[in-house]
């Protein structure tokens, strides 16, 4: 996948990542009210955290509400996230398809 050369061999973040490290400590709220205002068990919110579960269009929803922001913005990083993550698993084959001329 072609990109920002700047961000090639870094891995690819997880959208858990950010809310773990940037969004939750900045809220100051206990990660139980978090998911409480959010209507999710604190397992699915440790979950996403813990980078064990994806970032779903409802959560986006959810978070962007929460949080302010827009939910494009953490569809946006699931999909890259996922992409980035699929393109290295896939490499081999993805490497033996021929491209065909637009």
């Amino acid at each position: 996948m072609a990109g920002n050369p700047l961000l090639s061999g870094l891995a690819p973040t997880h959208p858990g990542e950010i809310l773990r490290e940037d969004i939750l400590p900045a809220l100051g709220l206990p990660k139980t009210a978090v998911a409480r205002r959010l209507g999710i068990s604190r397992q699915t919110l440790h979950d996403i955290e813990a980078e064990r579960l994806p970032v779903t269009p409802a959560m986006a929803l959810r978070f962007g509400r929460l949080f302010g922001n827009a939910p494009e913005f953490w569809v946006n990083l699931q999909r890259d996230y996922d992409l980035r993550t699929l393109e290295a698993e896939m490499a081999d084959e993805l490497g033996a398809i021929e491209p065909v001329a637009a």
